[in-house]
């Protein structure tokens, strides 16, 4: 066994020309899509991990200027734009946590300062900015507390406008500052969210909430105000047709404007800059396409993009709409459909990887959608990784990912399962996962696991059960339950101990656990039990290698640890890394530094070939 704790060794330097094609993917400059604000179109904000770390970058546009806004060890990632460009609000949590507080400096450069004196620091529960550069409706979530949301105004003192037990955060804020919409939880069910619209005294103006009344629990969101003064319509998502889709809410009559678009996968939205339209991004086995639909001819028309996924998108005062976009075989980019360049950072590129190939495997619960690259050329049966994603309420797209793009290169196929909880296959696909939590996932990870033997694709002496968060969670549970299928389980950041983890995690994921088990340990041990790692822990015979960040809040070191000292009883051969950072690292070197030492696990435990 082999236990390494703290932060990433000095990385051995290469020159990009002896550099190995895997590591490039992960030190090529990236860049998000760039933010605006709404009044200063020409100032931006995006991310970016040209210095090695991924931290905030302002950009004027007039001018061409870029500057680092944040420098922090650990990175930074969470900020937003004052609607009038004057100033970037980030938020300063310690070596990832995400516990911490707002901060404010200009655009310009400058200071930092605490956004919001006197209040206390907590863990984010969403925030929205007012045009008047003055304005901010703050949300926090904390353990004793509850959720809790705060209107700040400059010279006033913070006056708290909402607080409830159970999780809840700040939608929008609308265009002139009347209207504040929130999503909340106070029905119990953190899977779906009903909406309440404040005024900035905390008064009631309207409630929409579809989880009562029916024997189907339906969610909604906050999608944004019209951006048009005096405008009380929001954009609404919803679950009404068994998908997400968009509708348009005004709260000052209750009118509910149905868009009917009728795309078969889940539809997000957001206003055109000028209220006459929706950016419509549609997202359906995985793989994502944008449509304009005109709010009065309710037109739909199709926005080109190649195929492949859209991460984000935005519409911009011009009209052109500015996209990430990228597919397993291709690196990201910032695109327009003006055809200009958006965003292009000097240095090295990322190698392309291989296209990724759809498979459809019969599982219990219905057809399963699993996505598989492999070396160009290779014929099996072939070493293969089962890369299970996190969430669970995500979905592996037809993406650029330079973690599965590695393992092709050493000679893996990789296979990655949309199992049920997965989003983009329909409402019921997402909500199928309560009370025989994890269990339901490994069903349809069993079923694609004998789709790829049987096919030829996979030696089923050397199978790699793997996976970060959700995904670390269910390599362990997959390895205590099905011990005969993995020859090996590489698990980051998981959950281990689920009731260690419940007691440790943060508020909103403990209310996310009771939704998904029907209560705490102490209502549902049978259930807690059932679904956790450690129960199994003596079953597991594959190697183990587990990597955790010391200061995570929602899969803690605690559980790790406890997982661990049960491994190292029984004399189990297993690896840990510990590193100082929260739910996965922001830091490059550290990231190439875990994937070695995955790829180095692999190889030194997994059987050979015949």
């Amino acid at each position: 066994m082999t236990d390494s704790n703290g932060p990433a060794d000095a990385p051995t330097r290469t020159t990009p020309q002896t550099m190995p094609a895997w590591e490039k993917r992960f030190r090529a400059p990236r860049v998000s899509l760039p933010d605006w604000a709404e009044d200063a179109p020409d100032r931006s904000l995006f991310v970016s991990n040209a210095t090695g770390t991924y931290e905030l970058y302002a950009w004027d546009r007039a001018t061409g200027t870029q500057r680092q806004v944040t420098d922090r060890p650990n990175g930074t990632t969470d900020g937003v734009l004052t609607p009038d460009g004057a100033s970037i609000w980030w938020f300063d949590d310690t070596d990832g946590d995400e516990f911490g507080v707002w901060r404010r400096q200009p655009f310009q450069g400058g200071p930092d300062e605490e956004a919001v004196p006197g209040l206390e620091p907590s863990y984010p529960a969403g925030l929205a900015l007012g045009r008047d550069g003055r304005t901010a409706v703050v949300g926090r979530s904390v353990d004793e507390e509850g959720t809790t949301v705060h209107l700040a105004r400059t010279g006033e003192e913070t006056v708290e406008i909402y607080h409830h037990a159970e999780s809840a955060g700040v939608g929008d804020l609308s265009h002139d500052g009347s209207l504040i919409a929130i999503e909340h939880t106070e029905h119990g069910d953190a899977m779906h969210s009903a909406l309440r619209v404040l005024r900035p005294d905390g008064t009631t103006v309207a409630e929409l909430d579809d989880t009562k009344g029916g024997t189907v629990e339906l969610g909604l969101e906050v999608l944004g105000f019209a951006p048009v003064d005096g405008d009380t319509r929001l954009l609404v998502g919803h679950q009404r047709r068994g998908r997400w889709e968009p509708m348009v809410w005004d709260v000052a009559t209750g009118e509910e404007t149905d868009l009917a678009l009728e795309l078969p996968g889940d539809v997000s939205a957001e206003w055109y800059p000028d209220g006459s339209g929706l950016l419509i991004a549609h997202s359906f086995e995985a793989r994502s396409e944008l449509f304009r639909h005109d709010l009065a001819t309710r037109s739909l028309l199709e926005i080109a993009t190649p195929p492949g996924t859209v991460s984000g998108a935005t519409a911009r005062p011009d009209g052109s709409v500015e996209y990430l976009w990228s597919s397993a075989a291709e690196p990201p980019a910032v695109r327009s459909t003006s055809g200009r360049v958006v965003l292009d950072p000097p240095g090295m590129k990322a190698p392309a990887s291989v296209p990724v190939e759809d498979v459809w495997v019969e599982g219990p619960g219905g057809r399963i959608h699993a996505l598989v690259q492999k070396p160009a050329g290779a014929s099996g049966p072939l070493p293969t990784v089962f890369e299970i994603h996190g969430g669970p309420t995500w979905h592996d797209s037809d993406s650029f990912a330079a973690g599965p793009a590695a393992w092709v290169d050493h000679g893996y196929a990789v296979v990655r399962v949309n199992y049920r909880g997965s989003t983009g296959y329909g409402r019921e696909w997402t909500d199928a996962l309560k009370h025989r939590v994890g269990l339901i996932e490994l069903e349809d990870i069993a079923a694609v696991r004998a789709w790829a033997v049987s096919s030829g694709l996979a030696d089923p002496r050397r199978l790699v059960l793997t996976g970060g968060s959700w995904g670390g969670y269910l390599t362990l549970l997959g390895l205590g339950t099905q011990p005969e299928a993995w020859a090996l389980g590489i698990a980051a950041v998981p959950v281990a101990d689920y009731v260690t983890a419940y007691h440790d995690e943060m508020e909103a994921l403990k209310a996310m656990d009771r939704t998904l088990l029907g209560g705490t340990p102490e209502e549902v041990p049978e259930r807690f039990e059932a679904s956790s790692p450690i129960t199994y822990v003596d079953q597991v015979k594959a190697p183990v290698y587990l990597s955790a960040g010391v200061n995570d809040p929602r899969c803690p070191i605690r559980q790790v640890e406890n997982y661990v000292k049960r491994l190292e009883a029984r004399g189990a051969v297993h690896e840990v890394y510990r590193y100082d950072a929260g739910h996965g690292s922001l830091v490059v070197d550290e990231r190439i530094k875990q994937v070695r030492l995955e790829l180095d696990f692999a190889a030194r435990y997994l059987p050979a070939a015949d």
